[in-house]
């Protein structure tokens, strides 16, 4: 199944963000406030939000192209460089009026101490002749995944989702937030379990999981509903349950997990794998990222190694 994947393409559309990271050394307190001081030595600069999503496929062996909004700032050129880097094909629309999205982590002795993020939402005109490029850029590929991070990028999500499904194209969404009807029609969507709970409420055993996962399923028209769980594992409800446990390792980092899950998920079913192949080998791969720091991706060849 592997071997196909070099055959897959990948459209990938959402809220891209810079991620930097600032390490150093700790070895005092600050005499004007009560927060450790941190003597920066390295910094280091990587794919985050949909653009990692994008690394992730392309690291996998997928021809990805990606979609999405950057500002007119250094920031925006380090990302587009990255990609070009990733050997991503990047649609990256630029609006002056906004600055890319950036998260900075201050790490001291492998511990996050710090997070500051810069942003804004972009321009409607922007994302207009987004949409336009959207409907050109689907015929070309075999499989959509519109990654939400709620910053704004997806506000044509409905639209996306219909004219991806117009033309037959399977569309995997990574939802946020608790409005959940514009990925009516979608494929999958793969909520982690917090997502879950914010739009369906809590359970108290698999059962109630399971009939609140039918009746989501069937009001969204959802092929299937992958729910991430954390040390539970993970769990597809399509018209059988598949369940894959939990990885048993050490979590170094779970940032970025989600975008390893889905990356998989979707080079996976493109390529030809039933859901429940497909959901070991995401189950895999996401085991191997979380025992990295920061955003990370998975490589062909460690995959292979793990299955």
């Amino acid at each position: 199944m592997l071997e196909k994947v070099s055959q897959v393409r990948l459209l990938v559309v959402g809220d891209v963000m810079l991620d930097r990271y600032w390490f150093g050394d700790v070895s005092r307190i600050s005499p004007e406030a009560p927060v450790p001081v941190v003597k920066v030595e390295r910094m280091e600069e990587r794919l985050g939000g949909a653009a990692n999503v994008a690394r992730n496929a392309a690291s996998l062996g997928a021809v990805t192209a990606l979609l999405s909004v950057v500002g007119d700032d250094e920031a925006g050129r380090s990302l587009g460089r990255l990609l070009e880097e990733g050997q991503i094909d990047a649609g990256l629309h630029v609006d002056a009026e906004i600055d890319t999205i950036v998260k900075l982590r201050v790490i001291g002795r492998q511990q996050q101490l710090l997070r500051i993020d810069f942003e804004t939402p972009p321009s409607h005109e922007i994302l207009d002749a987004k949409l336009a490029d959207f409907e050109r850029r689907v015929a070309d590929c075999d499989v959509v995944i519109l990654s939400d991070y709620g910053k704004g990028g997806l506000t044509h999500i409905a639209e996306m989702i219909r004219i991806a499904r117009a033309a037959d194209k399977p569309v995997l969404v990574d939802p946020k937030g608790d409005e959940w009807e514009k990925y009516a029609g979608a494929t999958v969507i793969t909520p982690n379990r917090g997502e879950l709970k914010q739009v369906v409420g809590s359970w108290k055993n698999e059962e109630e999981l399971a009939a609140k996962a039918r009746k989501l399923r069937g009001d969204l028209g959802l092929e299937a509903l992958l729910v991430t769980r954390s040390e539970e594992g993970m769990t597809l409800f399509a018209d059988e349950t598949h369940h894959q446990p939990a990885q048993a390792r050490e979590v170094f980092d779970v940032s970025g997990a989600g975008d390893t899950v889905i990356a998989t998920l979707a080079v996976m079913i493109a390529a030809g794998a039933a859901w429940d192949e497909a959901i070991r080998v995401a189950n895999i791969a996401a085991g191997i990222v979380v025992g990295k720091l920061g955003t990370a991706v998975v490589a062909r060849q460690e995959l292979l190694a793990a299955l």
